[in-house]
């Protein structure tokens, strides 16, 4: 597999306000919406500067990472107040993928070997706040230091420091202080990026260029470095249109594969469509390209693009911002013609729809429900019935009956559930942790 440089979206958060890792650009709005927006528009990974300066506030940031991590696929890079192990595992915890420990703390550098032990070297970084600390690089790997965080004095290093950093042989990413222009910044970063230990560079952006990282990838590669865009093994004209020179387009969410709208491409549209990242079409009735959303702010943002085998249809599974329909649907389906009831086999469809009816319980009290009974009785009854049932599922793994297990596991499934909705805890948390792991 290739290896791409990462455009990495760097914020600081301190006292409720966002501002770039370097706190020089003032960013409105939450975290969550901000690394949503930068990942949707290409950003690599989202890197988060906790600069809070009490416990209260540091609580806060946390629970903003928790949130962000909810919202994105993309990695997160979290760290900056680091007191003790336990401010590592609440990083980790909340979604953070790694936590840097800054070198300029010895009590930071005093932890690294605990953290690494504890949680596993890929995920502890070491933040280096000027390179001089880079002749400790070694000493910080040995303690369990998988990737350095490297901060110049400027907005790039020079030659000199760069060929010190490539003697290191450890994977670093760089962090680039504000630049005006957006292009100079770019121009400046095909010198590092030539460096093979710099695997990307966490950026500070003026609000306005949040949504360019897919356009700041597509110049970088033109200039020969490569980052990961969309691109296509197959040709434009190795594919088989229809008469009016067009390939009809299935849209489906990538998390739910719910089938969202049928739409159609011309070569124009496709080659945007790769280039941004956003599904742009061509509108036979206007006869001209169209980006989805870009009037409603409904915007469909590329996960994947499959050729069937006639290579004469394309599908699509993309990250759906509001609803696809123009009639305020979430699909332009919604229209039954004919239907038979038929039994969900589908594993997390099932544990959907009987969460949902759980839910539904804890809202809407029903006389005589078992649910509302665990509800009333509280949290105690609730893990003591889940401690009776994980012990049946033990007792029944010793009969050699299959059958008596799949219904004990299926009576802890139900009663985990009751606890989920308890504390507030969804499946689509549950399995993005597993896909975490």
């Amino acid at each position: 597999m290739m290896e791409y440089k990462k455009l990495i979206a760097g914020f600081r958060c301190k006292d409720g306000s966002i501002s770039s890792w370097d706190g020089s650009i003032s960013y409105e709005g939450e975290l969550k919406d901000l690394a949503r927006f930068c990942c949707d528009n290409g950003a690599d990974e989202i890197f988060v500067y906790d600069a809070s300066a009490d416990d209260a506030d540091h609580e806060a940031v946390i629970a903003a990472i928790r949130e962000a991590a909810r919202e994105v696929d993309e990695p997160i890079l979290a760290g900056g107040r680091v007191r003790r192990l336990e401010d590592v595992k609440k990083y980790l915890y909340a979604g953070a993928g790694a936590v840097f420990l800054d070198t300029g703390c010895q009590e930071n550098v005093d932890l690294m070997k605990e953290a690494s032990d504890r949680f596993g070297s890929e995920k502890i970084c070491a933040y280096l706040p000027d390179l001089s600390r880079a002749a400790q690089a070694e000493e910080y790997a040995q303690l369990g230091a998988s990737l350095f965080l490297l901060q110049p004095e400027g907005a790039v290093p020079s030659l000199m420091e760069l060929e010190e950093i490539g003697s290191l042989g450890q994977r670093c990413l760089m962090l680039c202080g504000r630049q005006e222009e957006a292009q100079r910044l770019l121009d400046d970063l095909k010198i590092p990026f030539g460096c093979p230990s710099i695997e990307g560079a966490i950026l500070a952006l003026e609000p306005a260029s949040l949504a360019s990282f897919m356009e700041m990838k597509q110049y970088l590669k033109g200039a020969g470095i490569p980052t990961d865009t969309f691109e296509s093994p197959v040709d434009w004209s190795e594919l088989t249109l229809n008469s009016d020179g067009l390939i009809p387009v299935i849209v489906q969410d990538y998390k739910t594969q719910e089938v969202l709208m049928l739409a159609y491409m011309n070569q124009e549209a496709f080659t945007a469509t790769l280039a941004t990242g956003r599904m742009t079409y061509f509108s036979r009735s206007r006869q001209t390209l169209w980006v989805k959303g870009e009037t409603s702010g409904h915007f469909q943002y590329v996960k994947s693009l499959k050729l069937d085998c006639d290579k004469d249809t394309l599908l699509a599974a993309v990250r759906q911002i509001g609803p696809a329909c123009h009639t305020g649907n979430p699909t332009c389906f919604f229209t039954t013609l004919a239907e038979k009831e038929y039994r969900e086999t589908n594993p997390l469809k099932v544990f959907e729809e009987e969460y949902r009816t759980i839910l539904d319980r804890k809202a809407h009290p029903k006389e005589g429900s078992y649910t509302n009974y665990l509800f009333d009785k509280g949290i105690d009854k609730i893990l003591k019935k889940l401690g009776e049932e994980a012990s049946e599922i033990i007792i029944a793994s010793k009969n050699p009956d299959p059958e008596e297990i799949k219904y004990e596991i299926a009576d802890f499934l139900y009663h985990m559930m009751v606890l989920m909705a308890e504390k507030g805890i969804t499946w689509e948390e549950i399995t993005k942790e597993v896909a975490n792991r």
